[in-house]
């Protein structure tokens, strides 16, 4: 990435040129940002603290801690380790922590809903543990709807991005390090980051689509805490080559201590010449959403107060008395405009995105959610016709199902053509040859539609 940063430009600064180039690779979805500690700046009583630097002062009050003992600002590691050299139990302190940010509750830091803003990016790898990533994602995109995918890494339970990353059909963040709980299942001290780093370079314990992205895209490293040695090992465990090697792609470090570390810099500057050191996460994340933002222009970029004015992906989880939309899975383009068109009328609808159609898990999971949602709206097509298997029609089967406990009266099925097929023709149910189809060419919601639904719910 040597066009991105030039040597012989300071480490504190880039210039127009090298901005425009890392630009155009973030437009054409070449560069992944891997986030840190150093932009986790939030809100206290006492005014603005690094989280993780505050979290450990109130874990060693929970644990009962002398931080007196303790360089400052106090490190989760420094408490931990303190704490089992007292013989404390190691498990206590996540569940502890856990506790610590629920009850916090934390709003996202400016620099998080920043990079969240650039739409550009698809994948996020995180290597912290708290959900403030994946909350900022979801307040400036989603107006605060669950819509971003969360994976989490675990030594004990490997777990990859959801398919290719051209595939995705929404924003994931990957924490590399482990994810909040109550369970020993991230990393908080140096020996977990020792346990995660050796399991991720296993051979049967590696992500492996995740860590081909990485391998294949220029990487851009916000606010970490990795220093010399553990910085060069996680460099070169991205890579997966030898950091010499001719490559196409490269790398940037935006962090506080990076450009101070002599032997790093001097490592960098001998071996890894693709990568380049810019000094500042937050400065970093403030000049790259201030250039993508005049560069897109003000029709094309979600305003991190405002809610995005374009198709919001459904929910991970379905809400309580939403609309279930059924379709074939060749029919998503009229099935996200349907969707945006409920959206704007204030009506809650839900579809399954990813279409994983197999599986005992998957299929309870839409069981129930057929049998708890307001309305099913079943979209019927010549897809629909053409096809004579396919999950969409097991979903018709559980909706008509339900109906059998229902009034004869009563509304439920809520049959959607959205093409010129003849109703009374149709390949569906009797069920719903026996109501009303509403004919909504290309998922284009009328008035009318929306109007009849928004009833109904009342």
């Amino acid at each position: 990435m040597a066009s991105v940063l030039p040597l012989q430009v300071p480490a504190q600064e880039l210039d127009d040129d090298a901005w425009d180039d890392l630009l155009s690779f973030i437009e054409e979805r070449r560069v992944i940002p891997i986030i840190g500690p150093e932009l986790l700046e939030v809100e206290t009583p006492a005014g603005p603290r690094l989280l993780y630097e505050w979290v450990a002062e109130r874990l060693a009050e929970k644990l009962g801690v002398d931080a007196s003992q303790l360089r400052q600002p106090l490190t989760l590691n420094d408490v931990i380790c303190l704490y089992l050299a007292a013989r404390g139990r190691r498990e206590e302190a996540y569940a502890r922590i856990r506790a610590i940010l629920r009850d916090a509750d934390f709003a996202p830091p400016t620099a998080l809903r920043q990079l969240a803003a650039i739409t550009d990016f698809d994948l996020y790898v995180t290597t912290t543990f708290d959900p403030l990533l994946e909350r900022a994602l979801n307040d400036v995109r989603f107006a605060g709807a669950q819509s971003t995918e969360v994976v989490a890494y675990s030594p004990n339970r490997v777990a990859d991005i959801p398919s290719e990353r051209e595939r995705l059909q929404r924003p994931v963040v990957y924490h590399l390090l482990g994810r909040l709980s109550a369970s020993p299942t991230y990393v908080v001290s140096d020996e977990d980051t020792l346990e995660f780093i050796c399991a991720l370079q296993s051979e049967h314990l590696t992500p492996e689509k995740l860590f081909h992205e990485l391998e294949h895209n220029h990487l851009l490293f916000i606010g970490s805490s990795f220093t010399n040695w553990l910085a060069r090992l996680f460099l070169r465990m991205a890579k997966r080559r030898r950091l010499s090697d001719p490559r196409d792609v490269g790398e940037v470090l935006a962090d506080s201590h990076s450009g101070a570390d002599t032997r790093l810099m001097g490592f960098l500057q001998q071996v890894s010449v693709r990568t380049r050191v810019y000094s500042g996460a937050q400065k970093f994340v403030d000049e790259l959403h201030r250039r993508w933002t005049t560069r897109r222009g003000p029709g094309e970029v979600i305003a991190l107060g405002a809610a995005p004015r374009r198709f919001l992906p459904p929910e991970r989880e379905m809400p309580d008395n939403a609309v279930f939309v059924s379709y074939a899975r060749d029919d998503l383009p009229a099935v996200q405009r349907l969707k945006a068109g409920l959206d704007a009328a204030g009506i809650t609808a839900w579809f399954d995105m990813e279409r994983l159609e197999g599986g005992d898990d998957y299929d309870r999971k839409i069981q129930r959610n057929i049998a708890r949602c307001s309305y099913f709206v079943p979209v019927v097509s010549a897809t629909t016709q053409r096809r004579l298997e396919g999950y969409f029609r097991r979903e018709w089967s559980y909706a008509v199902d339900r109906t059998r406990n229902m009034a004869d009266e009563a509304v439920f099925i809520l049959p959607v053509c959205i093409d010129d097929t003849d109703a009374s023709t149709a390949s569906v149910p009797d069920k719903f040859k026996s109501v009303h189809f509403t004919r909504l060419p290309g998922g284009e919601v009328t008035p009318e539609f929306a109007k009849r639904l928004a009833d109904l719910r009342k």
